[in-house]
């Protein structure tokens, strides 16, 4: 058993693209070994910006000879089967072994050499490889035949203990020779074997392992914070990206202008982050600090003096743009900007912009005054609820006020809140347009919010335009204040009637106007916030007010509540919570209120996982499948009277007492108690299935205890259609 190195050296790999290029490095050179009948006891990739890198570790030498046999005709056949058979495996008859009745070629092939194999595999991984983007370099890329790599392709280490596999690919001969670090280590390196290419590498300032750089990284970058008494803000794709950067990191710790601080921190942290590949600090008390901190990528004989004040001009240079568009959009009132809205197009079949907002103001104010969103208490002052949000007296620089009082905001009650939620409505996507977000589209909505407080807008609006696109993801924030909610839910509501009117639903894994995770958002939004909101009478609102251009929409809008049911499954499964309930309770159809839906499956949940809850499933799947095979539907009773069995009465006194009970406490949306009413009826169905036979002789008899069971039925589907649970 020996290990097996093998470097591609190139110009630099993207940092993007290393993580999967070491996974499909390894997956190639296992599918080719095991083409050849060899096993790797282990594989290990690394990359850096120059090198990717695989050692397997404990290949055998030679592989082991082989057996093929190949089933051939019958000996009855005739010759012309034979002679096709011969002909393909090149053997003779008598060579051919014959085995009940039937012929087979069995060759022998000796094992190769596990050199010889790999001298195969390494042209063909090269060719195979996989990149994103890949390129063709010198002369021979007039040939659309020539090797594409991700970058030039350099150089091949190939070897197989301590020596060389011979191979050759676009005049690139593989030998042991590779390079150190660019600067501290240009020349030509010999390396002797697997177990010694990390460290013979590592003695020319070039750290192979990853894994190694980003700790190296994130101690380096965290420590340098610490030494100024600033604390890192940590970033694990900037440190993944900044680990394929380099090849022997160095963190270094440099300082901006204060006066950048004026603008707002998102847009610093976002200005580092994606033009420079910075990492930024905050001070003691958690605000951004004017420093920052850079990666080099070499030990500079001046520890680095140079390395940062060069950085520090470029970031200054970028964070003045920033800071020049965040100025000049101040100087432009939302209102202005938003009236631009109307020369974007959101879809060619919903409108412009402008179109859709209007929907969602609309939307917003009717969710208020619907009483679907509600405040208990008076709406605070400005200032009190705005999320942090900074107002600045010019043009973002200077410092903090509050915004002058509007004395409309001493009233209560839902009109102001409606008003403020159609405001924020109105508002909420006039950010799109400002220079800021054009540079920055992740931006938006949050430089809305900015601006919208300085520009003297209630907090609560400022705050509802900052955060009207959340949640955007599983694990983000939740809004809860009144206004957000509002204008959050409007805007993933008409995003998905819009889209469901004009037949645009998700279909596979294809989802262009991610529908779906707008409709996540609006589960998130009601289960945090306990807001009752029917779905159907969203749409028929939509349908009434917002709709535009000719019918039908009806289709399309009732399509969306099965969507719903859909999306609340793939919510809820993560929560532990069954999908068989959900089908069971929305199977009875007429539940759009989704809060109230999740409180019934969870009470649904609670009773079938008891013993009461089992057994009565057992029972109701026991009376349903007699009620299916007698082709019965109906529950009324039209048997002439007759001496009930004990069993029989015990039953009909117990739908007597628990039919209205149930029936009471889901009006009431007490489903426990509907739950507990059901599991009242478990000791009276066991007790009528092993005393009672149904299909007694008597057809009256038959007719009322059919009777009894459809009514055991519909008391049970009263709460949910068990007929939909598994088990």
């Amino acid at each position: 058993m020996t290990d097996f190195l093998l470097e591609l050296r190139s110009e630099e790999i993207p940092a993007r693209m290393q993580d999967k290029a070491r996974d499909d490095l390894a997956r190639l050179f296992a599918a080719e070994l095991d083409k050849a009948g060899l096993k790797a006891g282990a594989l290990e990739t690394l990359a850096t910006p120059r090198r990717l890198t695989l050692i397997a570790r404990d290949l055998p030498l030679q592989t082991d000879a082989v057996s093929e046999e190949t089933k051939g005709p019958k000996t009855s056949a005739p010759p012309q089967a034979l002679e096709g058979f011969l002909r393909k495996t090149g053997l003779t008859q008598d060579q051919l072994t014959e085995r009940d009745g039937i012929y087979f070629a069995v060759v022998e092939k000796p094992g190769r050499a596990t050199a010889d194999v790999l001298a195969e595999a390494i042209p063909t991984i090269i060719r195979a490889f996989p990149w994103p983007k890949s390129m063709r370099w010198g002369t021979a890329s007039a040939s659309t035949e020539s090797l594409k790599w991700v970058r030039p392709l350099q150089g091949i280490v190939a070897l197989l203990g301590g020596d060389v596999v011979p191979c050759e690919i676009a005049g690139i001969a593989s030998d042991a020779t590779t390079v150190g670090h660019r600067f501290h280590a240009p020349g030509a390196i010999t390396i002797a074997s697997a177990a010694t290419y990390a460290e013979q590498l590592r003695d020319a300032h070039v750290i192979v392992d990853q894994a190694e750089r980003r700790q190296i990284i994130a101690l380096g970058a965290t420590m340098a914070a610490r030494k100024a008494g600033l604390e890192l803000i940590q970033d694990e794709g900037l440190l993944t990206e900044n680990a394929g950067l380099t090849e022997w990191p160095v963190p270094l710790l440099g300082r901006f202008d204060e006066a950048f601080l004026a603008v707002p921190p998102e847009v610093i942290q976002l200005t580092a982050r994606v033009n420079q590949k910075y990492f930024v600090c905050r001070d003691a008390g958690g605000k951004l600090a004017n420093a920052f901190v850079c990666t080099a990528n070499i030990d500079a004989a001046d520890g680095g003096a140079k390395i940062i004040d060069g950085n520090r001009k470029v970031l200054a240079a970028r964070l003045s743009d920033a800071k020049f568009f965040y100025e000049t959009d101040l100087k432009v009132p939302l209102e202005e900007q938003a009236a631009k809205l109307d020369r974007i197009v959101f879809h060619e079949k919903l409108g412009t912009v402008a179109d859709k907002v209007d929907r969602v103001a609309k939307l917003a104010r009717w969710l208020v005054e619907e009483g679907v969103i509600t405040t208990s208490s008076p709406l605070p002052l400005a200032g009190g609820a705005g999320g942090g949000l900074p107002v600045s007296t010019t043009a973002g620089v200077g410092g903090e006020r509050e915004p002058t009082p509007d004395p409309s905001r001493k009233r209560e009650g839902s009109e102001l809140l409606a008003d403020m939620a159609e405001r924020a409505a109105r508002l909420c996507k006039a950010d799109l347009v400002t220079g800021m977000v054009g540079e920055f589209p992740e931006l938006q909505g949050l430089m809305g919010g900015y601006y919208a407080a300085a520009q003297g807008e209630p907090a609560e609006v400022a705050e509802a335009i900052r955060d009207h696109y959340k949640p955007v993801g599983q694990g983000d924030d939740v809004p809860t204040a009144p206004v957000t909610v509002a204008v959050s839910l409007a805007d993933k509501l008409d995003t998905i009637a819009a889209f469901f009117a004009i037949d645009e639903k998700p279909t596979g894994s294809k989802d262009p106007f991610a529908l779906r995770r707008a409709a996540l958002g609006i589960l998130s939004l009601m289960m945090t916030n306990g807001t009752r909101l029917e779905l159907s009478k969203v749409w028929s609102f939509w349908s009434a007010n917002l709709r535009f251009g000719p019918p039908p929409w009806v289709n399309g809008l009732n399509a969306s509540l099965d969507f719903f049911a859909d999306r609340l499954k793939v919510q809820q499964r993560e929560a532990g919570v069954r999908h068989d309930l959900i089908d069971a309770v929305f199977a009875l159809g007429g539940e759009d209120d989704l809060v109230r839906l999740l409180a019934r499956v969870h009470a649904l949940q609670s009773f079938v996982t008891t013993e009461d809850g089992k057994n009565l499933l057992a029972g109701y799947k026991r009376a349903a499948n007699i009620l299916k095979k007698e082709g019965f539907t109906a529950a009324e009773d039209k048997s002439v009277a007759y001496d009930r069995d004990p069993a029989e009465g015990a039953l009909v006194a117990a739908l007597d007492s628990a039919e209205p009970r149930a029936r009471d406490a889901v009006a009431a949306e007490d489903f426990e108690g509907a739950m507990a009413a059901l599991a009242s009826l478990r000791g009276p169905i066991d007790q009528f299935f092993e005393e009672v036979t149904v299909n007694d002789p008597d057809p009256n008899k038959r007719a009322a205890r059919l009777a009894l069971l459809a009514r055991v039925r519909d008391a049970v589907h009263s709460v949910a259609d068990f007929s939909k649970i598994e088990g």
